[in-house]
């Protein structure tokens, strides 16, 4: 929970630094045309990634399998929109990341070893 505080915190000021620079750099409308294309091109991303997605945990439900994978996939579709629907460059990249099936695979790996994590606690509790 406190690296969720950090980045709640850093990340957008780290964004707005970059936002600032490249506004002084390569000025005002290029920078606000390029915020603007990144949030619609990830919305479009989000929307095709999500909609495979959402295809796949279906077939999977109708041959009876539990759709693991498939959720995880969500679950990083879902926040990689919103973070390419945030203004910012550093944003922008993470999201890119998290919506590419290829780039996705580290962050899933993640984000089964932070589960792993709680379930081997006793935080999380798994009901059969």
């Amino acid at each position: 929970m406190r690296y969720l505080a950090l980045l709640i915190i850093v990340l957008p000021a780290i964004d707005i630094g970059v936002l600032l620079l490249s506004g002084k750099t390569i000025g005002f409308f290029p920078t606000i045309a390029f915020i603007i294309l990144t949030g619609v091109i990830g919305a479009y991303l989000a929307k095709r990634e999500g909609l495979q997605t959402i295809k796949r945990v279906q077939e999977q439900l109708s041959y009876g399998q539990i759709p693991g994978d498939s959720l995880l996939d969500g679950i990083c579709i879902l926040i990689g929109g919103t973070l390419l629907l945030t203004p910012g460059f550093i944003t922008d990249i993470f999201g890119f990341f998290l919506l590419f099936p290829p780039t996705r695979k580290p962050f899933k790996f993640l984000m089964i070893n932070a589960l792993r994590k709680r379930i081997e606690r006793g935080n999380i509790k798994i009901i059969k």
